[in-house]
């Protein structure tokens, strides 16, 4: 009999109609094309590759790796549903499912959610079979099941038959005839009586009523799990009396374990002590205006472009360097830190940041550094909000985890900020989470962090680590209400990283944020401002132009102040930043940047190649005070003294048109480490070089200045450093990308035509070939039925090899034969191909129902 005839069989019973599928093949064989869309799109590994027919779909279904996958995407009340089928007879009724769940008091709200909880597991393929035959996968039971090894999440115990399964007949009798039973003929029968007393619940309340105290009070440590316990050799008499009644049956010499039906019985049959059928609700913090959300969350918007400008300008000569093993040194990442003025942890945030928007990277050399790319020098011309949005985008993204850095990996080797082992997987599905999860409060709410993470525990259970079943309500937390695993952790720190981007502002998602995760606005101008669908760049450009009025405006002008400082009233536009940073020192920044004016900061733009002249001029166009007579001063002092001495190459020379000052130069004890010597009255020689010499002289209080070969003084502002050009990096997957419709539709058009063709049934030979081999025929016969099947414009069945050596069963309708070639339909792949009739190891042709 082929497997066409079995499907056939399976399908139709008598002539009279469909029945039952009998295996996970059949089940998805009966689904529609969107039932098998709806599994591929929500367990996008059975996709890699696409399989050839149904049966190996779900063969692959049922694959430990996949089955484990899919458990951890399950919520918490869909996995408790498939926990309680796993401690269920297999197959289990609907009614016998809902009474694992409601116990015998009944609950209306799991009673209305439970169809929907089935129906998930049954589109993922963890269960199948129709409501009175409900039937776990084999894999999912294995992994659920109560064990020894592995304590099931409910707290259930093995049932009787299966805590019986080694015991002795003899002892099997003794219990039967302690409870009261009638003696049986085999141990099956007796294991069948005692586990019909334990499960019939009137008898067993008046079994128990009997029971001592003590007794009941040690079957009620029990109940909930976990339900195996410690014996000594000579139990208390109140584990005797349960030991010899089977209420406790023995698992080795000193263990003893409560079987499932008992344990029921005393819950009044729920499997789970706490179901949670429905989702917890997010609760609300503190409540603020819409507008003072946008602000706050705008204002620290403007911080996070300042703090990522003023780290990369630090490196713009060039950072701190790679460590041997990647990443950056804990030294380096301090003085990032101290430079930032922030604590260690948020400066690997931002480092991170910088990095996975392709603005940092390392230079390649063989003394490789850190540095700012090229992609840099773009990013500061655009926009303020623009630059935001390139910088919050890439972060939705990013597998990077900076709350990592400080840490140790699996070997105990520290994590390192910039380093190659922050990657992790689950890190962007999580922040996307929190912020959906914000953006369920109404505008300028802020979430309560404990019912937020309450509620990303009951998404993701399985993942977030935390126990599904009776210790859950005594599992110590980290202060944040949540269990110190990763992606409790990731959830805490996605919550700190959008206060410092400015995606939220007093802990409420901000409207930007909303466009950004293309989220319907409080207040949205036309339709096509109500988001959802549309591309990342188009969410990323809407969030730009939300966020743009809320920034403060550039500002082309300080106020200079007699001691020396210039107060900017808001953010510098570029070209005045820039010329401000070099002219002086940033003494204190916020709303208001302070600068001051030193000898150095003056010297170091007459270095730079401007003038005194200059200089007032500057001052002048740029502030709205009068320039105050003490920085007039001091800048026409620098620049009397500027320039006076040159520095050139001799190894270094100094020259000056008065020769006295070269003698206090030459009189000085500090000028013996550079080597002077007189040349002229006018000219020094030295033996540093001249950049030592230039630093010692300007230690001594003198204000040199270098020139070239022509005597002309040099411009001494370095140019930026920068990385060869770097793109960003790559986020680690998740596992397998979730299929678009187009491959969806593809691949299912794909195993529909595989499974008909593997399901075809072939007119039997007379001399039947082995089970799932290839058709043999000659080659003469193999070309004359192809022949032959093009002519009558019928489809036949072939065995083919490729060029590769891999085997497989085609169905074929032949339109051509000619050359050595056969073209034609191919069944299995929905499309016209050609084969080589040598490759062809035989054909067959189909059954007259088939054809």
């Amino acid at each position: 009999m082929g497997i066409g005839e079995l499907d056939r069989e399976a399908h139709v019973a008598e002539g009279t109609g469909a029945v039952a599928p009998r295996t996970l093949a059949e089940a998805l064989r009966a689904r529609g094309d969107e039932g098998l869309a709806a599994l591929l799109r929500a367990r996008p590994d059975l996709l890699n590759p696409v399989p050839n027919d149904l049966t190996q779909l779900a063969t692959r279904a049922g694959t430990r790796g996949s089955v484990v996958r899919a458990l951890e995407r399950l919520d918490r009340f869909a996995l408790q549903t498939a926990e309680a089928l796993a401690v269920a007879p297999d197959p289990a009724p609907y009614s016998v499912l809902l009474a694992l769940l409601t116990g015998d008091e009944g609950d209306p709200v799991i009673g209305a959610t439970l169809p929907g909880a089935v129906a998930l597991l049954r589109e993922q393929a963890l269960v199948w079979g129709e409501d009175d035959r409900l039937r776990l996968v084999r894999t999912a039971r294995e992994l659920l099941s109560p064990s020894p090894q592995h304590p099931s999440p409910t707290g259930l115990g093995p049932t009787v038959a299966e805590a019986t399964s080694g015991m002795s007949p003899g002892r099997v009798q003794e219990i039967i005839a302690a409870v009261g039973l009638a003696a049986t003929h085999d141990p099956v029968s007796a294991v069948a009586a005692l586990t019909g007393l334990f499960t019939d619940r009137a008898r067993m309340s008046a079994f128990l009523d009997g029971a001592p105290p003590e007794a009941l009070a040690v079957l009620d440590r029990l109940v909930w799990g976990p339900p195996y316990g410690e014996v000594t050799a000579n139990p208390a008499p109140p584990v005797r009396w349960l030991r010899d009644r089977g209420l406790l049956l023995p698992v080795s010499a000193r263990t003893m374990v409560l079987p499932r039906e008992v344990a029921l019985h005393l819950r009044g049959g729920r499997a789970h002590r706490m179901p949670e059928p429905v989702a917890p609700e997010v609760g609300v913090l503190r409540d603020h205006r819409p507008q003072v959300v946008d602000s706050a969350a705008a204002g620290q918007a403007y911080t996070a472009l300042a703090t990522v400008e003023e780290l990369l300008k630090s490196w713009d000569e060039g950072g701190p360097q790679v460590l041997r093993a990647g990443g950056l040194s804990v030294r380096d990442l301090r003085r990032t830190a101290a430079a930032l003025d922030v604590t260690e942890e948020v400066a690997a945030f931002w480092l991170e940041l910088c990095h996975g928007a392709g603005l940092l990277a390392s230079d390649g050399e063989a003394d490789e550094r850190y540095a700012p790319t090229p992609a840099y020098d773009d990013w500061l011309d655009l926009p303020p909000a623009e630059r935001w949005a390139r910088l919050v985008t890439p972060w939705l993204a990013s597998t990077r985890t900076p709350g990592l850095v400080g840490g140790q990996d699996a070997k105990g080797r520290a994590l390192s900020a910039l380093g190659p082992d922050l990657d992790r997987a689950a890190a962007p599905e999580v922040r996307h989470r929190v912020l959906g999860l914000l953006a369920t409060l109404p505008p300028g709410a802020a979430a309560d962090p404990e019912t937020l993470f309450a509620r990303l525990r009951w998404e993701r259970p399985l993942r977030g680590g935390a126990p599904t079943g009776p210790a859950a309500p005594g599992a110590e937390g980290t202060g944040s209400g949540l269990p110190d695993d990763l992606r409790s952790r990731l959830a805490r720190w996605a919550l700190a990283e959008a206060e410092l981007l400015g995606l939220t502002g007093r802990g409420a998602l901000s409207a930007p944020a909303r466009a950004l995760l293309n989220l319907p606005l409080a207040e949205a101008a036309s339709p096509a401002d109500e988001g959802g669908g549309v591309e990342e760049s188009v969410a990323a450009e809407r969030a730009a132009t939300l966020l743009a009025p809320l920034l403060p405006e550039a500002v082309d002008h300080v106020l200079l102040q007699a001691d020396l400082t210039a107060v900017a009233p808001g953010p510098l536009r570029r070209p005045l930043a820039d010329a401000l940073a070099v002219l002086a020192d940033v003494e204190s920044k916020g709303g208001a940047t302070v600068y001051r004016f030193t000898p150095g900061s003056v010297r170091r733009a007459l270095d730079s190649g401007l003038t005194a002249s200059g200089l007032h001029d500057f001052l002048a166009a740029h502030s709205r005070t009068p320039v105050p007579q003490p920085l007039a001063y001091l800048v026409d002092d620098v620049a009397r003294r500027h320039g006076h001495l040159r520095v050139g190459a001799a190894s270094a020379y100094v020259r000056c048109d008065d020769d006295t000052v070269l003698g206090e130069i030459l009189a000085d004890r500090r000028s013996a480490a550079l080597g002077l010597r007189r040349l002229a009255p006018t000219v020094l020689a030295a033996q540093a070089d001249p950049a030592s010499l230039l630093d010692g002289l300007r230690a001594m209080g003198y204000a040199p200045a270098a020139e070239s070969a022509e005597g002309d003084v040099l411009v001494t502002r370095a140019d930026a450093y920068r990385t060869p050009a770097r793109t960003a990096p790559v986020p680690v997957p998740d596992g397998p990308p979730a299929p678009d419709a187009t491959l969806l539709g593809a691949a299912v058009k794909a195993i529909r035509a595989g499974d008909r063709a593997a399901t075809a049934v072939r007119r039997e030979p007379a001399a039947p070939a082995p089970a799932g081999s290839l058709p043999r025929t000659s080659s003469a016969e193999t070309l004359a039925t192809v022949q032959a099947a093009a002519m009558t414009g019928s489809a036949v069945w072939i065995g083919y090899v490729n060029a590769d050596g891999a085997a497989s069963q085609r169905v074929i309708a032949p339109v051509r034969v000619e050359g050595g070639f056969v073209t034609g339909y191919d069944h299995t792949a929905d499309e016209m191909r050609t084969y080589p009739l040598h490759r062809i190891t035989g054909v067959a042709e189909l059954a007259d129902d088939q054809v």
